[in-house]
């Protein structure tokens, strides 16, 4: 039986333990509100911090634009300042995020001719990426000057182990339609993205509705331990499932302005399928949070004791992969979730424990057994480090569903970080330290960290 504890004692107990108890005592009643992700420095994007940012990618945005060169016949957008790594290169979804923040730095300095020339050269990265398809519909992850497929994408026999792009296109092209009011211009385009979708499904459609990584290579958060080292095909990667499902909801956008009915029902009825299985197989209720799925369950008693009488079906197609990653909160910005599930989400968002870092939000759990803050270039780090693209998927997730407040908290950590790192370098790097903001890798680096400019 427990003793009776007078109020005084129970105070005295709470002095004691400190502040650390009583702000997890605060973690799950009210958001943002531990490890100083809202102490009064950053509850607003400062306008010192602002201008900073707004004048240093106005000034250095041009150099972002590529003259055609190479096996890139047509114009394009590097990720990085000329001399600076990936300069030469032309990625897949770092393309498309490069592009949104152009078109971004444009509309908020007026300058209608960067705009109307970051139009042409997203448009050229399309024609880029569809030149150099293969046969069977696939495209290349990475193109650089002198080859058209470096990773070997387009590479071995059917199923491919080796990965092809990202699904980013079609969400590429209705960036392009949206800022320049036009979509006429990808009709000549959409049987390729047909056949570019129907290649993912012929290789990478697991039974569970999934698509599934073949191997490690170049899956975007390279080194995620729900995908780096596994078996190939096993991975059903939610960032993976998560930009296909925004990509077929473009796609459907798209062939509705270019009044292609029949393609606009097929990708809104794909896409729904997809988010479906999302839900299914990744939602776990026990831990309130979404995981990356196994999809190696393969019920083989007629393979290995043919002569015994078969007893229960095999009920389930995937388990979960219990690691806690950013991915987890992509649901929210597909606008997958329920209310229930948001709030499940912020509690782990808000814990200092896991993911609430000074800086955001960090890119794996802090309590994972592999977190790790140690810099690293292949693969990149994504065990732990701030990434602006993580922060900002979930600045936007958090927006969509209603969390405006809490979107004004880490658009303000995030802006603050690169404003740092902007004054004491003169430049902006790939990742940053979760809990100093110190920057990890790739001085020189522009990419996402462009994004900063839409959550300020």
């Amino acid at each position: 039986m427990m003793p009776q504890l007078d109020r005084r004692t129970l105070l005295s107990g709470f002095a004691l333990q400190g502040a650390g108890w009583m702000a997890k005592s605060r973690l799950y009643a009210q958001p943002w509100q531990v490890s100083g992700l809202t102490s009064s420095w950053a509850d607003e994007v400062s306008p010192r911090d602002r201008k900073a940012l707004i004048d240093y990618f106005a000034a250095n945005a041009r150099k972002l634009l590529r003259e055609p060169g190479g096996v890139l016949r047509f114009p394009s957008v590097s990720p990085s300042l000329p001399r600076a790594t990936y300069s030469t290169s032309l990625w897949d979804w770092d393309t498309l995020w490069t592009v949104r923040g152009l078109f971004r730095i444009a509309n908020l300095t007026q300058d209608t001719q960067l705009h109307a020339d970051v139009a042409a050269h997203a448009r050229g990265c399309i024609a880029n990426f569809f030149e150099h398809q293969s046969d069977e519909g696939r495209i290349p992850m990475l193109i650089s000057l002198d080859d058209p497929d470096p990773l070997g994408c387009l590479k071995g026999q059917r199923p491919h182990k080796e990965n092809q792009a990202k699904p980013v296109l079609a969400q590429l092209a209705l960036l392009i339609a949206d800022e320049t009011h036009d979509a006429s211009w990808f009709s000549p385009y959409l049987e390729k993205l047909q056949r570019f979708y129907s290649s993912w499904t012929a290789d990478n459609l697991s039974q569970t509705g999934l698509l599934v990584w073949g191997d490690d290579v170049a899956i975007g958060n390279d080194n995620d331990p729900t995908t780096f080292g596994r078996p190939f095909f096993s991975s059903a990667n939610l960032l993976l499932n998560c930009l296909y499902y925004q990509d077929l909801l473009s796609a459907a956008e798209l062939t509705g302005r270019l009044g292609r009915s029949d393609e606009k029902n097929t990708f809104h009825t794909q896409a729904q399928s997809l988010g479906n299985a999302i839900q299914k197989n990744c939602w776990d209720r026990r831990d309130g949070f979404f995981y990356t799925a196994d999809v190696q369950c393969v019920d083989r008693r007629r393979e290995l004791i043919p002569n015994i009488p078969r007893g229960m079906d095999m009920s389930w197609r995937s388990i979960p992969l219990r690691i806690q990653t950013f991915t987890g909160f992509l649901p929210m910005w597909c606008k997958l979730t329920s209310p229930e599930q948001n709030k499940h989400l912020l509690r782990h968002l808000n814990n200092p424990e896991t993911f609430a870092g000074r800086y955001g939000i960090r890119s794996l759990s802090a309590q994972e057994p592999m977190y790790s803050l140690v810099a690293s270039t292949n693969p990149s780090n994504w065990l732990g480090p701030i990434w602006v693209i993580v922060n900002y998927f979930i600045w936007s997730g958090l927006k969509k569903n209603g969390y405006a407040r809490e979107a004004r908290f880490l658009a303000a950590r995030t802006a603050k970080m690169l404003a740092a790192d902007l004054a004491s370098s003169g430049s902006l790097n790939e990742y940053y330290h979760p809990d100093t903001g110190k920057p990890l890798s790739h001085k020189g680096f522009m990419d996402w960290n462009l994004l900063v400019l839409e959550m300020i």
